[in-house]
Parts: structure tokens; C-alpha cells; sequence
């Protein structure tokens, strides 16, 4: 029985060893971020749990900031206000119930695994949950705009003539606007949040997929193979989608691993800006962008679990990708 092409692509995978390992991380990122998104992960990253500005644990206690408590005046007789004001007499029972909620609070970590930020909360538990924001964040809008710019390049490409033409206007209407206004325009229109995040993002950036899929599929549409398909009595959408497709896909998961670096940095900007991610959630983005004023302070664990998650991830896509693309390429076939 003959073998398919993504049969054949996944046997040439697996003997990537690189490409397995990178896969291998990518989905462990994919499982933290189900399981942030379920609650079992990271649910308690607003809890403040340490001191201020908390050291990493490997850095020791020498390393945190001295936090001096609130100097409270001397207590004395108190003057009789009662004539001026008339809370007056109530400032002695408030000052006791404030002294008596100080005593209470829990004790707090003088380190934490990764370190903390400056209200005490732990950054390796921000690390996690952000990683599920921005990861879908990529993902999610490297996929939409890789479907939208595949389904209009192989439409011009194939077709050609009037279909062409018009996809290549509105192709040329994109790409004539400086694409981080496209992003602003979409942002002050639709506000924010995860979905808009994506749907911007899926919306404005499927023009260079577009572009190098309608080049393919003029390429791949004279040739012989998909000739012969015409002629045993193909419809259209098989020859594109069934032959032509397959031949093609190492270039889309090139644009897709493209798209998904792009498209993390950019909800990095978004939310520095306050476009992005809404303020009662967190994100890489936010991660680096409250590092940035840490950094004056001396405080860089912060920027580093950021920089540390975001590099390990993307580093693993890109790699992952390259092993795929290297497979589904078939050019590399004959080789074998």
C-alpha cells in the first residue's frame, strides 16, 4: 500500500533528532498552557507571597531590598478636635483596627524560586500564567492570518484573471498602510482583550503568507503532475488543496513560525502600550514591560523569566518548524 505525503513527512520528522526535541518543548509550553487555562496551573499568581522585590532563592537572602516599616509618631496626648471636625473621635478606634490587620497579615518569603516583583508576588507563577496569554496570543494569530493569506493565495494563484486581480487590489491596499498603524487602527476600534489581540493581529498580517502562496501556486499549477490530475477529471478544489497543497506547505510553516515570533513581540508592544492584554490579566508582555522600571532599581529577575520563557519558546517553534519544513519540502524527497 502506498504511503501518503504527510506519512511519508512524519517518518522523514522523527529522524530529526533536533526536531524532535523541539517538539517535544512546544508541546510541554501547549500543556502549561491548558493547564494554566483550567486553573490547575499558576491560579494564584496575584497572591503576594513574598517580600517586596523578593531575590531569587538561588541568589540568597543577601541579595533583597531592605523594606524599613512606616515610621509612626510618638504617641501623645491627643488634642479634643471634636469641635472641627467631627470624625474625631473615631481616629483612635481606625488606628487600632489598622494595627490589629498589620499583625495579622502572614509572614511573607524572603526569596522565591525565580524571584518577585514589587508587590511581593511570585515571578516564575506570573511567568506561567503569562506564558498563556501570549502563547494562544501567537498562535491563535499566526493561524488566522496563515488560513486567510493560504486561502487567498492559492485563489489568486490558481484562478488568476479577475479573481487575481482583485485579491492583488485588496493585497495592495494592505500592504500600502505602515502595518503597526494597521495594528493601532484595529486596536482603537475594537479595544481590548485576548480575542481582539488575536483577531487584529490575524487580520493585518496575512499579506506576506498571501504573497509567497500565490507565487507557489502559479508555479505548481502548469505542471505535469497537477496536468495529470486535470485530465483523470480532478475538480479544482482537489488539484489545489489535494496536490498542490502538500507541495507548498513547507513554505506556509515557514511564514506560520514566522508569524508566531512576529506576532508575540507585537502583543509585547500592544500591551506596553496598553492596546494589548486588559490590566486584570498578565502576559509576557506585561512582564517586560513592569521590568522596565525594576530595571533602575536593580530588580532584573523580572525581565529575565520573561526573556528566559520567551526565548526557550520561540526558539523551540522555529526549530520545530524547520524540521517540518525540511520534511513536508519535496525537493528533499529525492534525495532519500
Amino acid at each position: 500500500m502506498r504511503e501518503g505525503v504527510w506519512l511519508l513527512a512524519w517518518r522523514r520528522f522523527r529522524r530529526d533528532r533536533v526536531g524532535l526535541v523541539a517538539l517535544a518543548v512546544v508541546l510541554a509550553f501547549l500543556l502549561l498552557v491548558v493547564l494554566a487555562a483550567l486553573g490547575l496551573a499558576a491560579k494564584d499568581w496575584q497572591r503576594e507571597v513574598g517580600v517586596p522585590y523578593a531575590p531569587p532563592t538561588w541568589l540568597g537572602t543577601d541579595a533583597a531590598p531592605t523594606v524599613q516599616p512606616a515610621q509612626r509618631p510618638p504617641a501623645g496626648p491627643v488634642a479634643d478636635l471634636s469641635d472641627i471636625d467631627p470624625l474625631a473621635p473615631r481616629y483612635k478606634e481606625w488606628a487600632e483596627r489598622a494595627a490589629r490587620l498589620e499583625t495579622s497579615e502572614p509572614d511573607r518569603l524572603a526569596t522565591l524560586p525565580m524571584g518577585g516583583d514589587k508587590l511581593g508576588r511570585d515571578v516564575l507563577t506570573k511567568a506561567i500564567k503569562g506564558a498563556q496569554v501570549s502563547i494562544l496570543v501567537g498562535v491563535l494569530a499566526a493561524l488566522v492570518a496563515t488560513a486567510i493569506g493560504t486561502l487567498l493565495g492559492a485563489l489568486a494563484g490558481f484562478f488568476g484573471g479577475r479573481t487575481g486581480d482583485l485579491l492583488e487590489w485588496v493585497y495592495n491596499v494592505f500592504t500600502s498602510i505602515p502595518g503597526i498603524l494597521l495594528i493601532f487602527a484595529f486596536a482603537a476600534v475594537l479595544g481590548r482583550g485576548v480575542t481582539t489581540v488575536v483577531m487584529i493581529l490575524g487580520l493585518t498580517g496575512w499579506t506576506g503568507v498571501y504573497r509567497q502562496v500565490r507565487a507557489e501556486f502559479i508555479k505548481h499549477a502548469v505542471r505535469d503532475y497537477v496536468r495529470a490530475a486535470q485530465a483523470i477529471g480532478a475538480s479544482r478544489l482537489s488539484r489545489m488543496f489535494r496536490h498542490i497543497l502538500p507541495n507548498v506547505s513547507h513554505v506556509i510553516l515557514v511564514q506560520l513560525s514566522i508569524l508566531v515570533v512576529g506576532f508575540i513581540k507585537a502583543e509585547v508592544i500592544l500591551s506596553y502600550l496598553g492596546l494589548g492584554v486588559p490590566v486584570d490579566q498578565v502576559s509576557w508582555g506585561i512582564l517586560l514591560g513592569e521590568a522596565q522600571s525594576e530595571l533602575i532599581l536593580g530588580y532584573w529577575w523580572q525581565l529575565f523569566a520573561a526573556t528566559l520563557f520567551m526565548a526557550v519558546f520561540v526558539t523551540a517553534f522555529s526549530l520545530m518548524t524547520d524540521a517540518l519544513r525540511d520534511a513536508l519540502d519535496p525537493r528533499l524527497r529525492g534525495l532519500e
